[in-house]
């Protein structure tokens, strides 16, 4: 099952030139380069793991990974920045990003934290759709 990714970042150059290398692995990428466009993207769609720059223009990516986790709790968020700090790290994990990796990052290191994002979300969903079987088999009289 290839790996269903949306790539978060206000360098069009980038995003383009990162999602090209990633669809060259198999990936299903889409793109966006504003955290306004992500947050609609991420709300309408279904990704194995979002890509987000921390530094943004508007809304920065701390703002915006509190929006998606609102939005949808089980979406695994990876922040990629070039101006990595412990406290941004902290605090990015305190607010539920699944990781935290400094531009440039390795395909092969980005590659292997979107398979780990993957099956955790895929853990996430089964233990929920397990809870909601549960509560429908108790509330049943048979």
């Amino acid at each position: 099952m290839s790996e269903k990714v949306l790539l978060v970042d206000d360098e069009e150059d980038f995003v383009e030139a990162l999602a090209e290398r990633m669809e060259a692995r198999g990936m299903d990428v889409t793109t966006s380069v504003t955290a306004g466009d992500a947050l609609s993207k991420a709300q309408e769609g279904s990704y194995d793991a979002i890509i987000l720059d921390l530094q943004m223009p508007q809304m920065d990516g701390l703002e915006t990974l509190k929006k998606i986790k609102e939005i949808k709790p089980e979406l695994q968020v990876i922040l990629l920045t070039g101006h990595a700090t412990v406290e941004k790290g902290v605090e990015a994990m305190k607010l539920g990003a699944s990781d935290f990796l400094e531009k440039p990052a390795g395909l092969d290191e980005l590659t292997e934290k979107i398979k780990k994002a993957q099956a955790k979300k895929m853990i996430i969903v089964e233990k929920k759709s397990e809870e909601r079987i549960k509560k429908i088999l108790i509330g049943k009289a048979w």
